[in-house]
């Protein structure tokens, strides 16, 4: 039973052994600057955590209800590990997303069942982003991509695609083993089911990133007004520029760098291979499976960028329609970025480690519908807000967007961290608005609460 405080509501505990294998019993041991980095994934009713070579997936209503537990076959000759989880989860399927160090892109099923492995490319998958976009600037249609982030390279993958392979992974397993884990056999042919299409860009021009996000479609450039094809906003952050933004066309043809690729580099390794054969002579390799072909990357086109040494960009996250972007820098300054107009729109100091995430609240709602009225709130009556939590200072504050007042703030514990639960592919329009929420997740008592919509 959740137990309500004046800013928080207390709604379930994660505290198990299993977590042990994660560093759980050590002072702040979830914190995001302790020396073991743990990553966590949150959706509603589950949690998943992982550090180098493990996920454990817990259900935060009861720990005991669903515990699962999925090792990845890693390569240890190259120190594999994961980098990145995240939740995928559509109308009727919910998977776990992994990244890994060496550039692989793995699902897996709540059972611990390898659906999908694919190369992204070669380098470490930083990020994954999940979030709904619009399909077109003049109509409200909206659909999802998964952004996979890496130095100096952005992936964008379709929701759609996706979940038209989970289904038939699915379908294909109930009917087959619908009481029976999959065997080896199965996993070994894990892209069974065809491989997922996506875009690649090279966004590494004002030098390797270390985070950042598609915001959304925009414009073509002023010659291309007719053009019918699509393009998209990517900001990126990082050590040489604290802010950075390209322009992303979908056509791989048009990239210069593609081209060398897909045409140059084939026939040069083709001739020699062929030159190689003739001087020395080698037996084939039997049952040898051959090396995934590496997409080709398409035109990205700087827009601008920030330079300001030695300040440093961290991170990055983006409210729900992708206009704004909160920056955080290694000089404890909180960047308020209006990603349309590409300018910096507010400015906080002193944040040094600070973690942020955008959620929604009802504000003053007591004047506008007395206690005993029904209404159900709609996405026009709340409030966009910016949620702070600054771990050295042990504080999270609540900040209106885009130039309001703190609306809140309130101490925390030292091993405590910001979650929020990943987009939701396919969300019915007629269904009760579900607002942006903020979670925190105390690390040594693990205890789950959620972040109170409404302020008076």
């Amino acid at each position: 039973m959740s137990r309500r405080s004046h800013h928080l509501t207390e709604l379930g505990c994660i505290a198990c052994e299993d977590l042990a294998e994660f560093g759980a019993g050590k002072e702040s041991w979830l914190a995001p600057d302790a020396g073991t980095t743990v990553l966590c994934a949150l959706d509603a009713h589950s949690i998943a955590i992982a550090n180098r070579s493990l996920v454990l997936i817990l259900g935060w209503s009861d720990p005991d209800e669903q515990r699962v537990k999925i090792r990845p076959d890693l390569s240890p000759i190259e120190s594999e590990r994961i980098t990145a989880i995240e939740w995928l989860v559509f109308d009727d399927v919910k998977v776990i997303a992994v990244g890994t160090s060496r550039g692989f892109l793995l699902l897996y099923s709540l059972r611990g069942d390898l659906i999908h492995r694919q190369m992204v490319y070669h380098g470490k998958i930083i990020k994954l982003r999940v979030r709904g976009t619009k399909k077109d600037l003049m109509q409200d249609i909206s659909s999802g991509d998964v952004c996979v982030v890496m130095p100096g390279v952005i992936a964008r993958f379709d929701g759609s695609d996706i979940q038209s392979m989970l289904q038939r992974w699915f379908q294909g397993t109930h009917s087959r083993f619908w009481d029976e884990k999959p065997n080896k056999d199965l996993e070994d042919d894990e892209n069974s089911h065809g491989r997922l299409p996506y875009q690649l860009w090279n966004v590494s021009k004002y030098g390797s990133c270390v985070d950042a996000a598609i915001t959304g479609i925009i414009p073509p450039p002023l010659m291309e007004l007719q053009s019918s094809q699509r393009y998209y906003c990517a900001v990126t952050i990082g050590d040489d520029a604290v802010i950075s933004a390209f322009r992303l066309s979908v056509d791989r043809k048009r990239s210069l760098v593609g081209a060398i690729l897909s045409k140059v580099m084939p026939a040069t390794f083709s001739t020699i291979s062929s030159f190689s054969k003739m001087i020395w002579r080698t037996e084939p390799t039997p049952n040898r499976k051959p090396e995934e072909k590496l997409q080709s990357f398409a035109r990205a086109s700087a827009l601008t960028c920030l330079k300001d040494h030695p300040r440093k960009g961290e991170k990055l996250t983006l409210s729900p329609s992708g206009t704004l972007a909160a920056i955080t820098d290694s000089l404890g300054r909180i960047l308020l970025l209006d990603t349309q107009a590409l300018v910096v729109v507010r400015l906080w100091k002193g944040y040094r480690d600070a973690n942020c995430f955008f959620m929604e609240m009802l504000v003053n709602r007591d004047d506008k519908h007395p206690s005993s009225s029904h209404h159900a709130p709609g996405k026009s009556d709340y409030c966009l807000c910016l949620a702070i939590h600054a771990p050295r200072k042990g504080v999270i504050e609540v900040w209106q967007m885009r130039t309001g007042p703190r609306l809140l703030a309130l101490n925390c514990a030292k091993g405590c961290r910001l979650l929020q639960p990943t987009y939701r592919f396919g969300s019915l329009s007629d269904s009760p608005y579900v607002p942006l929420e903020v979670f925190l997740l105390n690390g040594d008592s693990g205890q789950l609460s959620v972040l109170n919509r409404l302020l008076n």
